[in-house]
């Protein structure tokens, strides 16, 4: 078990920032479109955080021409380019499915105050 764990600790990045359910997150992934890459960037609320460590994911959700996608990101992929923490929303519990039900204003969090 030592060398699985040596492996993983030599693939996880070190510039992933803290991050928790109701944060809104920037998330740029690596896309393959034929021979050509580029980088995508996917905007919306952490709904939930699953796994650690290597196996850390969270899912992303957002609302795009008024319907609701929810993305699943490996924190550590080599897919993601990197990740971002725009807003530090109010969140009280872990997994946000109640924002499933919601579009528009009510779907948004209240901002975490400084020193919470």
């Amino acid at each position: 078990m030592n060398v699985i764990s040596e492996i993983e600790r030599e693939q996880m990045r070190t510039d992933v920032p803290e991050i928790a359910s109701g944060d809104t997150v920037r998330v740029s992934v690596k896309v393959v479109e034929g021979n050509r890459e580029r980088i995508q960037v996917f905007e919306g609320t952490v709904m939930r955080l699953r796994g650690g460590g290597i196996n850390r994911q969270i899912t992303v959700r957002r609302i795009a021409s008024g319907v609701g996608v929810e993305r699943t990101f490996m924190v550590h992929a080599p897919r993601v380019e990197k990740i971002e923490v725009v807003r530090h929303g109010v969140a009280r519990r872990a997994q946000l499915y109640f924002l499933r039900d919601r579009v528009g204003k009510s779907a948004t969090l209240r901002e975490r105050r400084p020193g919470r």
